[in-house]
């Protein structure tokens, strides 16, 4: 038994920052496919839209002494992502690791496991996406085990340290940099395209003739 810690990843570069804080993120799901996380792992703060750095922390379950050590190594904006080995009944999260996270710039923390403290959370002020909640928490523990910045599988998704976690209440999708790099543009564009869709709809413009659905469906019939 052993405990890894790496060191934290590069940060997002600022102007790519700037256009996920601009896009919608289910448009992002029309021209992708990987990378998102089961629907049951959801925000416990609604209407909030977090888009940060992966620092990954692998706990074993009911120890999340590791987990502590994590957080302080969190930077501004990032969003701390932590695997429970698939311990759902113990919570890693309360009221005070939720402060330790908000006091150092934290943008948000994904648990593929349950919370705790759900309105001391929410005064805080800081999304924390989890499967759901418990009374019963992690205790520190100090087990020989565990792991710092490694990829770790949070709600059926792989997620590497330094890969780029969205969230908001539609759920939450943990893609590489150079992955969204490729897809933000195009998005961005879907994003302003939808104003004029809307429009159409407004004038009376049936929806697949709006969306080109029959155009689709029409070529699909002549193959």
């Amino acid at each position: 038994m052993h405990i890894v810690e790496n060191p934290v990843a590069d940060s997002i570069p600022a102007p790519l920052l700037e256009k996920l804080h601009e896009v919608s993120f289910p448009t992002l799901g029309h021209f992708h496919e990987r990378g998102f996380l089961d629907p049951a792992v959801h925000s416990h703060l609604p209407g909030a839209k977090i888009a940060g750095k992966a620092v990954t922390v692998q706990i074993p379950g009911i120890d999340s002494s590791l987990m502590h050590r994590a957080v302080a190594l969190l930077e501004p904006g990032d969003v701390l992502v932590v695997a429970t080995g698939g311990d759902r009944g113990h919570a890693p999260v309360g009221e005070v690791v939720a402060h330790a996270a908000k006091v150092v710039g934290a943008s948000a923390i994904v648990i593929d496991g349950v919370m705790t403290d759900v309105r001391e959370v929410a005064r805080i002020g800081l999304p924390v996406f989890a499967y759901g909640t418990s009374l019963m928490t992690t205790k520190l523990l100090g087990l020989p085990h565990g792991a710092v910045n490694v990829p770790v599988s949070v709600g059926g998704v792989v997620i590497s340290p330094g890969d780029v976690v969205l969230g908001d209440d539609n759920g939450l999708l943990a893609i590489p940099v150079a992955d969204v790099e490729r897809l933000i543009d195009h998005a961005l564009e879907s994003d302003a395209a939808e104003h004029r869709l809307i429009e159409q709809l407004d004038a009376g413009v049936p929806l697949p003739d709006v969306t080109v659905a029959n155009k689709v469906l029409a070529e699909a019939l002549r193959g």
